[in-house]
C-alpha cells in the first residue's frame, strides 16, 4: 500500500475495549538518510488538532467563560462576520466563514493572527450562517483567538496546560519544536509520482486549526482521556460527537471537532488530518469498541484506506457486508460512473460527463497523481447518496485487487454533470467546493 502511494512511512496503533492489541511501524521517517519509523516517530497530525480547539472551548463553556451560542463579536468584536456567525457555527463548520488557506506554498512563512484575518478580510460568506456544511480551517483559527482573549493566555499554553498535560500526552509538540525532535519524521509529497520534500507549514500558519506534532500512542492517550472525562465532561463529550444539524434540519456528519459518518456501514466517530507532507487518521468505531490511528509522511499518504484494510482484517463480517451495495443504489448512475471514472483511471478524460469548472481541474497532472496511480479497476461498489442544495454526492469504494479507495462525486444539479470528483475523505472534496 505504501509503495502503491509513494508514501515513505506510517505508524499504526489498535486499541480494543480499551486495550492496545496491535502497534506497527512501516516504512522510513527519513529518506535522505534511511531511518526506520517507530512506535514512538512523531507525525504532524493537521486537522486532528480541531478536537483540541473543541475540546478547549468547550471547557471554557463548563467554567462559565463562554456561551457557544453567543456570536462571535462577543469575544472579537473586530474579526470579519463577527456578528452574523455564532461560536456554534465555527464549531461545526456551518458558518459560511470563507477559507484563509489556499496552498502550502503559502503556508511556510510565520503569520499573526491578524495577518490570517486580512486574507479573509472583505471577502463575503460562502452561505448564510447555519444554512450548509462547508469545512473552514478559518472558523478554528477564530476559535483559536477565542480561547486566548477568554482564558487570558495563549493558545499554546492554554492547550499544554489543560488538555496536553491532563492526558500525559508527553510526545505531543506543535510543528514549531520539529527541529528539536530526535523522532521527528520528515513529511514528503508524492503528487510528482516521485517522493520530494514538502514545504513545512509554519506553526502560526496552521495553529489552532492543525499545528500539533504527536506519535499513535499519545493520540490514543488523547482518545482515551477525552472519553474518560479527564478532558471535558461527559455532556460536552457527547456534544462534541452528536450530528450537527443545518438550519433546515439536514444531518451535517460533523460534529464539534469530530466528523460522524460511516465506514464499511460501521459507525465512525473520528477526524482526519492533512498537513503539507503529511496524512493522518484518527477513528473510533462505536459498535466494535475499536479505535483506528495511522499517521503518514505524505501528503497523499493512504491513511484512510490502511483504515478500512485494518478495519475489514478486524472483523470479515463487516468486510463481507461492505462488498454488498446499499440498498438505493440506482443502476443507471452506478453505469455513468463507470462510463465516466473508468476512463480517468487510464489518463482520459471524457469531456462531456463533466462541468466546464471540473475540466479546468483535470489537468495532465491531476490524472497522472491522483488517478494514474491506482491502475485498472476491479469493481464499483455503490455506498451511499448524499442530497445537497447544489446537487447529489455519490460514495463508491472502488476495488483494485486488495486495495479499496472511497470515490466521491458531486454531480451539479443546474447541469446534470460532475463537478467535483476525488479518491478521498468527504472532508476534503467539502473544502474543494
Amino acid at each position: 500500500m505504501l509503495a502503491l502511494r509513494h508514501t515513505a512511512g506510517a505508524a499504526i496503533e489498535i486499541v480494543q475495549t480499551g486495550k492496545v492489541v496491535y502497534v506497527g511501524a512501516f516504512g522510513v521517517r527519513d529518506l535522505a538518510h534511511r531511518l526506520p519509523v517507530d512506535a514512538t516517530s512523531e507525525f504532524e497530525i493537521g486537522s486532528i488538532t480541531k478536537q483540541v480547539t473543541a475540546a478547549a472551548i468547550l471547557q471554557l463553556q463548563q467554567a462559565g467563560k463562554l456561551n457557544i451560542d453567543d456570536p462571535l463579536a462577543t469575544y472579537i468584536p473586530n474579526a470579519p462576520h463577527a456578528r452574523e456567525v455564532t461560536l456554534r457555527e465555527l464549531l461545526a463548520h456551518t458558518s459560511g466563514m470563507p477559507e484563509y488557506f489556499t496552498s502550502c506554498a503559502n503556508a511556510s512563512k510565520p503569520i499573526t493572527f491578524e495577518g490570517i484575518m486580512a486574507l479573509i478580510a472583505g471577502k463575503p460568506l460562502d452561505f448564510a450562517p447555519g444554512s450548509r456544511w462547508r469545512y473552514s480551517d478559518t472558523g478554528y483559527i477564530l476559535l483559536g483567538r477565542v480561547i486566548e482573549v477568554v482564558a487570558g493566555e495563549s493558545y499554546n499554553r492554554y492547550v499544554r496546560t489543560h488538555e496536553l498535560d491532563k492526558a500525559d500526552m508527553t510526545q505531543t509538540y506543535t510543528v514549531a519544536d520539529e527541529p528539536r525532535l530526535p523522532d521527528m519524521t520528515i513529511g514528503y509529497d508524492s503528487s510528482s509520482g516521485v517522493e520530494q520534500l514538502a514545504p513545512i507549514m509554519s506553526e502560526s500558519y496552521g495553529w489552532a486549526a492543525g499545528n500539533l506534532v504527536s506519535d499513535v500512542g499519545d493520540l490514543q492517550k488523547w482518545d482515551a482521556s477525552l472519553a474518560g472525562g479527564r478532558i471535558v465532561s461527559e455532556q460536552s463529550y457527547q456534544l462534541m460527537r452528536a450530528n450537527a444539524t443545518t438550519s433546515d434540519g439536514a444531518n451535517t456528519d460533523y460534529g464539534f471537532g469530530f466528523f460522524v459518518d460511516t465506514l464499511e456501514g460501521q459507525t465512525r466517530i473520528g477526524h482526519t488530518g492533512h498537513s503539507c507532507g503529511f496524512a493522518a487518521e484518527d477513528e473510533y468505531f462505536p459498535l466494535q469498541d475499536t479505535r483506528i490511528t495511522v499517521l503518514t509522511n505524505d501528503v497523499n499518504g493512504p491513511a484512510e484506506a490502511i483504515v478500512t484494510i485494518l478495519l475489514n482484517d478486524l472483523f470479515p463480517t463487516v468486510a463481507a457486508t461492505a462488498k454488498q451495495p446499499a440498498p438505493d443504489e440506482d443502476l443507471a448512475i452506478t453505469a455513468r460512473v463507470k462510463a465516466a471514472i473508468t476512463p480517468l483511471l487510464g489518463g482520459h478524460v471524457v469531456r462531456s460527463q463533466f462541468t466546464d469548472d471540473e475540466l479546468r481541474e483535470l489537468t495532465d497532472e491531476t490524472l497522472r497523481t491522483q488517478f494514474l496511480i491506482y491502475g485498472a479497476p476491479t469493481a464499483f461498489v455503490f455506498k451511499q447518496k448524499i442530497d445537497r442544495h447544489f446537487g447529489p454526492v455519490y460514495v463508491y469504494w472502488v476495488a483494485f485487487g486488495d486495495d479499496v479507495e472511497r470515490l466521491i462525486l458531486q454531480v451539479e444539479r443546474a447541469t446534470d454533470k460532475i463537478n467535483a470528483v476525488e479518491f478521498s475523505s468527504a472532508a476534503e472534496l467539502g473544502a474543494k467546493r
